[in-house]
């Protein structure tokens, strides 16, 4: 009895842990990138984005995930640069005012970090990605990781802005995607 009772007590104690996230929490997200511009590193990040997240640590091969970036909402820290890369040459956001990624299969890789395979759609065009994320639990549940993209692949900087001597071709995203816990 007296044992079932320290039990109890310990069980109310405790704060109950979540077992599955679910939505999307814009305040503890972010995304921004990195790329090189005449062998400068120039790094900026997207204000306005939206998702969906599903992931249960206890199940994470079911997990899935969708992200909506507005692409207008970019920030580069020069409003110049901003306004360029809305153009067609770029970005073409009158066109493709989102890019969306959109998760395929998620498989744990081991101390909290998972392997998370999808495709990603820049300006029309598609292509699978994997990135590796660690996952930190918590009220709020976030996964952060980085993955590199080839801007020609998705025709961003076409005409003059083609030459990768200027604007290199490879471009670092790095993210933190959260949502709470239910």
């Amino acid at each position: 009895m007296k044992r079932s009772i320290i039990s109890c007590l310990l069980a109310l104690s405790l704060p109950a842990m979540a077992s599955e996230y679910s939505g999307f929490n814009a305040d503890a997200s972010r995304v921004s990138f990195v790329s090189t511009q005449m062998n400068v590193p120039v790094e900026g990040r997207f204000e306005r984005f939206s998702g969906n997240i599903r992931f249960d640590p206890d199940a994470p091969t079911s997990g899935s995930a969708r992200l909506e970036v507005e692409l207008a909402s970019i920030d580069t820290g020069l409003e110049e640069a901003d306004e360029e890369v809305a153009s067609a040459e770029w970005f073409d956001i009158a066109r493709h005012p989102n890019a969306v990624f959109e998760s395929s299969a998620v498989e744990p890789i081991g101390n909290q970090t998972y392997r998370i395979n999808g495709t990603l759609t820049i300006k029309g065009k598609t292509h699978e990605i994997a990135t590796e994320a660690r996952f930190e639990p918590g009220a709020v549940g976030a996964f952060s990781g980085s993955f590199k993209l080839k801007r020609s692949d998705y025709a961003i900087g076409e005409g003059m802005w083609s030459d990768t001597s200027v604007v290199a071709d490879e471009v670092e995203i790095r993210y933190r995607i959260a949502a709470p816990a239910h």
